[in-house]
């Protein structure tokens, strides 16, 4: 187990990190050809090294080449096939702990016609919205077989704090980073999700086979005990035993207080407000002087201190990752780190592509060994502290229209009620929790096509047009 652990956190860790190095390095020269067309330059910069040429392609002083576009909101056939997509997509994203942002992010700039950051911004609200509503309907619930929340508490109070400062960081390089850099780390961090994450489910899936087969064959062998004439035996007794079982698996549902744990849930929301207050003091900053890094800097210790404290206590023995039932964890230093880097790492992916950090929380929590209905809820738990944390920093940054964003706001968060209700009623009658894991796997490949293609086709357009197509100034940019 403690293998799988270290493995599991060093692929999603260097995944990330591997993608950035290759968006950075591999694409760059291809549209350093095209970028000479629009720039020209004198015989002596022909003669500068190709460091120089990648760098004046990527960076250019003379300020933003981004513009916003927000279409009028007027009913119409955008409007009814944005709200089927964007329910379908809240629906199946939360159930898989994802949020569904891919699938939104897309929904938004091609149909909609919102331009890639603004659907980004937007795509967060909804992710928020989806997310409340699924914490909300999952507070009551019971892990699938132990006698404890379906969210696991401790397991969030490891991830969350780092995811939010992860969206921090992500939401700064949303704004510098070109979109066909951003299409680039999507296609590579999704494809190797959503593979590992099939890989996951067919393997629970096996297991799930194995287990029903081996349920039938006692349930046989215990009717024809049943059925054995027993004079004057506990035939009733027999019979109270299994009823008594069954009874206690199907108890899914808990009383609120009883199964909210307050000083993790305070703790949590300790952190994110005292972080909500530290980018509202930055937004009344001067972007890039003195007080606004101070701000920023002041984030690291409020965010690393709860992680490492629930780590220490971890690598003590003295808290345990509970929905995981017999089997435990010895957890060692070096994997408690590589956990915390995964939750900066989710939160970087999130706030910089607009999509939910369960998209990397969630798969990775499978990894781990938590049950899929444990995996989902608490992934979903800590998204929604870091979603909103992007919502509030996109608002102060003025990326989203508020008419629109209300509108689809409430659409994903009926559909997530909707899809928690039927998903779950499917699960306890197909007896597969596997079915979660393909439904997350599913809505990351389908958010990596859609964004994907949409991504490649504007920066195919934005290549013909010989647009400048490197990084922004986050110290001279305006919304």
């Amino acid at each position: 187990m403690m293998m799988a652990v270290n493995g599991s956190a060093q692929w999603y860790v260097g995944l990330v990190a591997t993608s950035i190095t290759i968006t950075l390095l591999l694409i760059s020269p291809f549209v350093s050809a095209h970028q000479n067309d629009k720039y020209p330059t004198t015989a002596e910069t022909n003669d500068t090294s190709y460091l120089a040429k990648v760098i004046n392609l990527l960076w250019r002083s003379s300020g933003s080449g981004y513009q916003h576009i927000w279409p009028d909101m007027e009913f119409g056939w955008r409007i009814i096939t944005g709200t089927i997509i964007g329910f379908l997509g809240s629906a199946f994203g939360t159930v898989g702990g994802v949020g569904g942002g891919g699938i939104f992010v897309t929904m938004l700039s091609l149909i909609i016609g919102f331009d890639p950051k603004s659907a980004t911004a937007i795509s967060k609200c909804m992710i928020t919205g989806g997310a409340a509503a699924t914490v909300f309907y999952n507070l009551k619930q019971k892990h699938p077989t132990l006698d404890m929340p379906v969210i696991d508490y401790d397991l969030a109070l490891l991830f969350q704090p780092a995811l939010v400062l992860g969206i921090s960081i992500g939401v700064a390089f949303n704004v510098i980073f070109a979109d066909w850099m951003i299409t680039v780390l999507l296609l590579i961090i999704f494809v190797g999700i959503a593979t590992k994450a099939f890989f996951k489910g067919v393997e629970t899936w096996k297991k799930e086979t194995i287990i029903k087969k081996e349920s039938a064959r006692q349930s046989q062998l215990n009717e024809e005990a049943a059925y054995e004439p027993l004079p004057g035996g506990p035939i009733r007794s027999n019979h109270t035993v299994p009823t008594k079982k069954k009874e206690t698996l199907r108890h899914d549902k808990g009383s609120l207080l009883e199964n909210i744990r307050w000083g993790a849930l305070g703790i949590l929301f300790t952190v994110w407000a005292i972080i909500l207050v530290l980018e509202i003091a930055k937004s009344h900053t001067t972007t890039c002087s003195v007080e606004y890094w101070v701000f920023n800097l002041l984030q690291i210790p409020v965010a690393l201190g709860v992680t490492s404290s629930q780590a220490v206590l971890l690598y003590k023995g003295k808290r345990v990752i509970s929905s995981k039932g017999d089997q435990q964890t010895q957890w060692r230093a070096h994997q408690l780190i590589l956990c915390c880097a995964c939750g900066i790492s989710a939160g970087m992916v999130g706030g910089l592509l607009g999509l939910g950090g369960g998209f990397i929380l969630g798969p990775l929590f499978l990894e781990l060994g938590i049950p899929p209905q444990v995996s989902s809820a608490t992934a979903t738990f800590a998204m929604t502290f870091s979603a909103s944390m992007s919502v509030v920093e996109y608002y102060l940054l003025k990326r989203f229209p508020i008419p629109y964003t209300l509108y689809f706001v409430a659409v994903s968060t009926v559909a997530a009620i909707v899809g928690q209700f039927v998903v779950r009623k499917l699960v306890a009658l197909l007896g597969r929790a596997s079915l979660i894991i393909f439904i997350l796997s599913g809505t990351i490949f389908i958010s990596a096509i859609s964004l994907g293609s949409v991504g490649i086709a504007n920066m195919i357009a934005k290549i013909s047009n010989k647009e400048y197509m490197g990084f922004e100034d986050l110290c001279t940019y305006t919304a």
